[in-house]
Parts: structure tokens; C-alpha cells; sequence
């Protein structure tokens, strides 16, 4: 990554990080969170972007359980288009509950950023992803795409939330096989 950029990077996670001075209503996650099946990929089928996440195609997180406890993560996606180039980083995950429902999210150090598991079907097929200020969001998927009836039932569940759902975009998935 170029010094531009990770810079670039830095402030973005700063930002993020550093944004508000009140403190939101804690947002709820599920009872537990079975490391070994949450590992994995993940298809990122719509969220509130970070800036960086703009234009995305093809979004997807890959989770790792590392030895030490920690969870390697590579975030990637093509920016612009399918054909676009690819994009990848690699933050650190940190569990930080007894109950695997939340964790701190590492793009930079000292900084952690938050990341709950606010939802997580039984199958491990679909979870989503909040954070108590409700400004970013991700809903995944084990597959590239999901139901149409699965998809409105989770916007329902995170209008309860408190999120503004009309933030909420779709990110384009078309994976060749």
C-alpha cells in the first residue's frame, strides 16, 4: 500500500473511529457466535459504505480464526465495475465478549473499530454486521446472492434497529465460474 493511501487509509479509520462525542444506544447482538462456523467467506450483499466501499463489485470478507485468538480478515472487491481493478485489505479482528458477538476490527493500530454481529442466521448462511452509531452496516451472505424475502426481513429487522434503511445499497455480485 503507498504512504498516500495508507494515509488516506488511516484518516478514514480515524474518522470512523472518532466520530460523535455522544454515546449512541448500544446495539444488540446475538447470544453467541460459533467461531469455527463464522470463519470463512462471506459475501457482502448491500451495507451503508465506507467511502472506500463506493463503487464496490463483488465485495467479499474472508474470515480466518488465527492460533492466538485473533481473526485474519481480507476484505476485497473490484472498484468500478466487475471488470474493475481489485482492492484488498487485511484488518484484525479481536473478540471482545464472551459471547463471540462482538469484536474490534484493527485497520490500523492503535485502532480498533467496532463490529457486532447483530445478526446470524442458524444455518451460518446469513449475518449482518452494525455498529451502535448505526452510520455503517453490512449483510452477508454464504452464497453471492439472497432471497428477496430474506433480504426485506433483515432491512425490517435493522429499520428496528434504528438505522435509516434508505442508506442501505445493494452491492453488485457476478462471480464466473
Amino acid at each position: 500500500m503507498t504512504r498516500s493511501l495508507a494515509a488516506l487509509f488511516a484518516g478514514l479509520v480515524l474518522g470512523i473511529l472518532m466520530t460523535g462525542c455522544s454515546s449512541p444506544q448500544k446495539m444488540p447482538t446475538v447470544d453467541h457466535v460459533d467461531l469455527d462456523r463464522y470463519m470463512g467467506d462471506w459475501y457482502v450483499i448491500a451495507n451503508i459504505p465506507t467511502f472506500l466501499e463506493r463503487d464496490a463489485y463483488n465485495a467479499l470478507e474472508q474470515y480466518t480464526l488465527n492460533d492466538d485468538g485473533t481473526i485474519a480478515t481480507t476484505f476485497s472487491f473490484n472498484k468500478g465495475g466487475f471488470d474493475g481493478p481489485r482492492r484488498e485489505y487485511n484488518p484484525t479482528g479481536f473478540v471482545q465478549s464472551e459471547d463471540n458477538a462482538e469484536w474490534g476490527m484493527r485497520f490500523l493500530w492503535p485502532f480498533k473499530a467496532e463490529f457486532l454481529i447483530v445478526y446470524l442466521d442458524e444455518a451460518y448462511s446469513q449475518t449482518v454486521i452494525g455498529r451502535s452509531k448505526r452510520d455503517y452496516v453490512w449483510i452477508m451472505a454464504r452464497e453471492p446472492e439472497m432471497p428477496e424475502d430474506d433480504y426485506q426481513a433483515i432491512l425490517a429487522y435493522l429499520d428496528e434497529l434504528g438505522y435509516d434503511t434508505d442508506e442501505i445499497q445493494r452491492v453488485p455480485q457476478r462471480w464466473d465460474d
